[in-house]
C-alpha cells in the first residue's frame, strides 16, 4: 500500500482548484473530485513510497516544525508524457520551494520503503493533479475547458501522510 507525503493549500486555493474540477466536470473530463474518494483534497505530494513508520512521521514532523513553508504558483496548465495520462497545474519551482523539498528528503532517506522515483530531488515536478487516466480525446476537452488559466497562489497549510488506497490522512503538521 503506497502512503504520499502530501502538503495541502490554504482555503482560497482548496476553493480555486474545485473550481477548476467542476469545469472539467462540467466538460465530460472526470476530475479528481470524482475520481477518487470522498474527501479528497487539492495538494502537492513531495514523496510517496510505503511504511512511512512512527518514527519516520515524529521526525518530519520535527523538521517541518523548522521548516518555513512557501506558497506556491500553481501556474502552467500541463500533461506528463507517459501512457497514464493526466491533466495537472505545475508549481513555479523557486529555491524555497526545492529547500523544503530536499529537508524532506533528508529526513526520508533510507527511512522508506519503495520511494517513487517521480519524487526524489531532481526529478520531481511539483503539481497539483487536475485529472488522471483519461484519454486523449478526454484532455483535449479538459485542456480546451480550462484555458486559459489563472494562476493560483496557493499557501502550504498543512502536511500529512495520505494513504493512498483509503484516503485516510495522518496530519504530521499545520502551519503557523
Amino acid at each position: 500500500m503506497a502512503q504520499a507525503l502530501e502538503f495541502f493549500f490554504d482555503d482560497a486555493a482548496d476553493d480555486a482548484v474545485r473550481v477548476l474540477w467542476k469545469r472539467l466536470d462540467k466538460a465530460g473530463v472526470p476530475s479528481m473530485a470524482t475520481r477518487t474518494h470522498r474527501g479528497h483534497r487539492p495538494h502537492v505530494t513531495f514523496a510517496m513510497g510505503t511504511a512511512f513508520t512512527a518514527r519516520t512521521r515524529a521526525d518530519l514532523a520535527d523538521e517541518l516544525a523548522l521548516l518555513s513553508l512557501p506558497a506556491l504558483w500553481l501556474y502552467t496548465l500541463a500533461t506528463f508524457a507517459t501512457n497514464r495520462t493526466g491533466l495537472f497545474l505545475t508549481a513555479v519551482v523557486d529555491t524555497e520551494l526545492l529547500a523544503v523539498h530536499s529537508a524532506v528528503h533528508d529526513v526520508l532517506a533510507k527511512k522508506i520503503r519503495n520511494p517513487s522515483a517521480y519524487h526524489m530531488p531532481g526529478s520531481w515536478v511539483p503539481h497539483c493533479t487536475l485529472a488522471q487516466e483519461i484519454d486523449a480525446e478526454q484532455l483535449a476537452a479538459g485542456i480546451t475547458a480550462l484555458h486559459p488559466v489563472e494562476p493560483i497562489r496557493a499557501r502550504l497549510v498543512e502536511v500529512g501522510v495520505t494513504d493512498t488506497v483509503s484516503g485516510k490522512v495522518d496530519t504530521l503538521f499545520t502551519g503557523r
